[in-house]
């Protein structure tokens, strides 16, 4: 996942969000059982290698400086042919998911699958799960082969 495509990047202190999201990602893995592999942008401020770190078992890396996290991603999407689920919402990283059989998951969607989450922990009652209420042509009620592997993904959450 795209660490700075899931918290932005207008914050008065990136670091405290960035740490904040990562504390929250351990606590998601640990429930879950989850691997989780954060990328950060280190392109304009990074060091000279990628640096890459476990922490309370989710695996962070920065990638190195002159290089985006999409670029990241898309090495870690090629290198490893698996199905992988990836948050992002960056379009050309979702492409790039597609085409190595991996399932993109919008930003918005993972964040509101961890709340969604959270809340059943603390209330012991599980939400409706209804995701999505796109508008496309066809039968109304079928879903595309994309729309449901990324339901299936987003029921693994």
């Amino acid at each position: 996942m795209d660490g700075y495509n899931l918290i932005g990047i207008s914050h008065r202190d990136l670091k405290k969000k960035r740490d904040a999201l990562i504390d929250a990602l351990i606590e998601y893995g640990k429930t879950r059982g989850h691997d989780i592999t954060v990328v950060f942008d280190g392109w304009k401020t990074g060091e000279a290698q990628e640096q890459k770190l476990v922490v309370g078992g989710v695996k962070i890396i920065y990638s190195r400086i002159g290089d985006k996290a999409d670029a990241v991603i898309k090495r870690l999407l090629s290198s490893h042919r698996r199905e992988w689920i990836v948050v992002t919402s960056d379009r050309a990283i979702a492409d790039h998911a597609w085409s190595t059989g991996s399932i993109p998951i919008s930003s918005e969607d993972f964040l509101n699958a961890i709340e969604r989450y959270a809340l059943f922990l603390s209330d012991g009652k599980e939400e409706e799960n209804e995701y999505y209420d796109h508008r496309r042509k066809g039968n109304p009620r079928q879903l595309s082969r994309k729309e449901k592997a990324v339901r299936r993904a987003l029921q693994k959450l």
